[in-house]
């Protein structure tokens, strides 16, 4: 019993020995109020912007972010469990500005606006973090956009071009094909040597679901991040997603590569924060969206951007969606975000519901970069489609109401026809740009002038088919180098003809 007492007493000993009395600072706060995912703490008088707090609860520490900074209070914005706050809960600042996990590991899983893994597959770990809000790169570190992103769509690919490095909006109204273009154009990228980060913002989980097994089926998954804010989310985790979606596209533009990025959809990402500034008692403006909605969209599209060759060369091409209210660009948000971007994909119901899929509207829809992000043959063969699209449903509506047309006019029509029945395209079959040349060369230098209405798509698919067949080297040029001379063209010519004296039109 003595030995076990001595050796009791000289164990006490040497841990007293090593103790070392230190005094930490902690700067600590009290919940005053919580409600609707929003808190507000007194006592924090050094917190941040953005700085992430930790509520200290009876199941576990809760974690938030400071959003508003007032003389007595600080606004925060609950990113977990908010019914596990209770008044007078201690709250502590972490001195950590808001960031998130990026790199490799996450490429091919599906996260939250944290970061954690919402896909079964198990932790990320990932040692690097980067900032969900930070300064966009400025105008001497960039270069103007002149790299070609294609998006595999024929009508966007000819009419409105995207290049690395710009900003796109999709726009139009629910349900008729604006995420299915971004899903088009991820599935594209693969052996492009772009990475592609797909945000969901208030989607629904099922339609998520079916994306992911889609990307997965058809192995675009391999380069691609989804992050997912679902429906079922609060305001707070839809506010940050396209931030932290961003921040992760982020960590690859460093290391000079190329990404693709969809903000899917920015108008309930509006929305989000309108619900989130009237709960912390923010003015409300416009719509009852707060002061400052011009800016939550702007600071974010802002990071999109192409870099010159000293700040390493890499880009962040990004596809921002908005969702319209029967086709009022003119409202709020749209005009917001189309002043924003560099350009707009606007998707007209009418078209939709008449089965011209994608529903592209040639005179709505406009690059701000333009021929720029095109190849040669592309800018050659498609220069003049953009005009002739329109005029055609000009002259068209006018048509209705007259029965006597000149020959002119009739000829209009009819390769108006061709030509909307060429820009349809089904979903998830995005074309490569050497196919989508040579369909528009067949269309614009008169091969499918006699080629019936109805079966233009036929003759199309055959098309494509007999020329994957002879394996034409003209066409591997086309797809390696993008150039457009007399030879070429003459060779598509004889392609073509070869074509036509096989089939039975």
């Amino acid at each position: 019993m003595s030995k076990t007492k001595d050796f009791i007493v000289e164990q006490l000993k040497s841990k007293l020995s090593g103790f070392e009395q230190t005094a930490k600072d902690q700067v600590v706060g009290k919940v005053l109020k919580v409600a609707d995912g929003i808190a507000l703490v007194s006592g924090l008088s050094t917190a941040m912007m953005s700085e992430i707090l930790e509520f200290e609860c009876a199941s576990g520490v809760v974690r938030g972010v400071a959003l508003n900074l007032e003389e007595n209070q600080v606004g925060v914005i609950i990113l977990g469990d908010y019914t596990a706050i209770k008044e007078g809960v201690i709250v502590k600042a972490t001195g950590r500005i808001l960031e998130v996990p990026v790199g490799e590991q996450m490429i091919g899983r599906v996260v939250s606006p944290l970061g954690e893994a919402v896909d079964g597959k198990g932790a990320i770990r990932s040692h690097k973090f980067y900032p969900v809000e930070k300064i966009a790169p400025g105008v001497i570190s960039r270069q103007s956009v002149d790299q070609p992103l294609q998006t595999g769509i024929k009508a966007i690919d000819s009419m409105v071009p995207i290049g690395r490095g710009q900003r796109e909006l999709i726009i139009g109204d629910r349900q008729i094909g604006k995420t299915a273009i971004a899903i088009d154009t991820i599935i594209n990228q693969k052996g492009q040597g772009v990475k592609c980060i797909y945000v969901a913002i208030g989607q629904k989980e099922s339609k998520v679901a079916n994306i992911v097994a889609k990307l997965e089926a058809t192995g675009a998954m391999e380069y691609t991040t989804i992050v997912l804010a679902g429906a079922s989310h609060p305001a707070s985790l839809l506010y940050i997603a396209p931030y932290a979606g961003c921040a992760m596209a982020e960590y690859f533009l460093d290391k000079g590569e190329d990404v693709l990025i969809v903000y899917d959809d920015l108008s309930k990402h509006a929305n989000s924060y309108r619900e989130i500034s009237l709960l912390l008692r923010r003015p409300p403006g416009r719509e009852a969206y707060p002061g400052d909605v011009f800016y939550l969209h702007s600071r974010l599209l802002e990071r999109s951007c192409k870099l010159n060759a000293e700040h390493g060369g890499g880009s962040i091409t990004a596809l921002p969606i908005i969702e319209t209210q029967a086709g009022d660009v003119s409202a709020y948000i749209p005009t917001n975000v189309i002043s924003i971007t560099d350009g707009q994909i606007y998707l007209e119901p009418d078209m939709f519901y008449q089965g011209n899929r994608p529903a592209i509207n040639a005179g709505l829809s406009v690059s701000r970069v333009g021929s720029s992000a095109q190849i040669k043959a592309m800018k050659k063969v498609a220069g003049k489609l953009r005009i002739e699209a329109a005029q055609y449903r000009e002259l068209a509506a006018f048509a209705q109401f007259g029965s006597d047309l000149d020959e002119d006019t009739k000829k209009k029509l009819e390769r108006g026809k061709r030509l909307f029945e060429v820009f349809k395209q089904g979903q998830f079959s995005p074309m490569s740009v050497a196919e989508q040349v040579l369909v528009f060369y067949a269309l614009t230098a008169g091969y499918m002038d006699d080629v019936e209405v109805e079966k233009i798509s036929e003759f199309e698919a055959g098309l494509k088919s007999f020329v994957a067949d002879k394996n034409d080297q003209v066409v591997k040029d086309l797809a390696t180098n993008g150039k457009w001379d007399e030879v070429i063209e003459k060779a598509l010519g004889e392609l073509i003809s070869d074509y036509k004296k096989t089939i039975s039109l």
